[in-house]
């Protein structure tokens, strides 16, 4: 027969076995519960002002904004916006100020590993595509539609050459006038229209005002990336 110490040290062995296997199980459980830490979003709202988002550094404080309310504040966020020498000012590709990546949803779902696979091979699309409260964009199909998303830029993320304005005048304008490039977040659109499945490069505003963006399926929405 087992003699008392014994069978305590048994009990003792028994209960930390017990206690090490549901700790275990407890963390495994906590890390399917905690998903990678948001580093993209599309912005639940816009600033209201069509195009004129205050340049680069207002569209930088939105996305900023909009995270610190979402509690990802402690990171550096950028719009993906591209800017042009149009009228003197400077060129800035979208692709350079977004960081390295990789990126994650609101859900932690992955969107791309770096920047080439943002655009060769993006996961951005209608289902994606969360804001930074981890809700859905109106896409193609809703009412009202809002799926263009301001760029500025091309397929690669780089800003366009010439003398068409394709950033509302570096986003600083809101006038009827003018013209900035979209992307589809839903990458959808007409058939025949292959740019309309591209997130970042579909095609051209109306105008720069708030009304012109909404009146082909847009509200001044913007893509935002943690660059650090």
């Amino acid at each position: 027969m087992m003699n008392t110490p014994t069978k305590l040290s048994a009990l003792v062995a028994l209960a930390f076995g017990t206690a090490c296997v549901v700790a275990v199980a407890n963390a495994q459980q906590a890390a399917k519960q905690v998903p990678h830490k948001m580093s993209f979003f599309v912005t639940s709202v816009g600033l209201g002002k069509g195009a004129d988002l205050g340049g680069l550094a207002g569209a930088d404080k939105h996305c900023q904004d909009l995270a610190t309310a979402a509690g990802a504040g402690n990171r550096t966020w950028h719009a993906y916006l591209s800017t042009t020498a149009l009228n003197g000012g400077k060129v800035v590709n979208a692709r350079d100020r977004i960081g390295k990546g990789p990126w994650y949803n609101a859900k932690g779902e992955l969107i791309a590993t770096s920047v080439d696979d943002l655009h060769f091979d993006s996961k951005i699309n209608k289902d994606t595509g969360l804001t930074e409260k981890g809700g859905r964009v109106n896409v193609r199909g809703d009412n009202p539609n809002t799926h263009d998303i301001l760029t500025g830029s091309d397929s690669w993320g780089l800003a366009f050459e010439g003398k068409s304005d394709t950033t509302c005048s570096n986003w600083t304008s809101s006038a009827a006038t003018g013209s900035a490039q979209l992307g589809h977040l839903d990458r959808a659109g007409l058939s025949e229209n292959a740019a309309a499945k591209s997130w970042v490069h579909a095609h051209p505003s109306r105008g720069c005002s708030q009304d012109a963006l909404r009146s082909s399926g847009g509200a001044g929405l913007l893509y935002c990336f943690a660059a650090k």
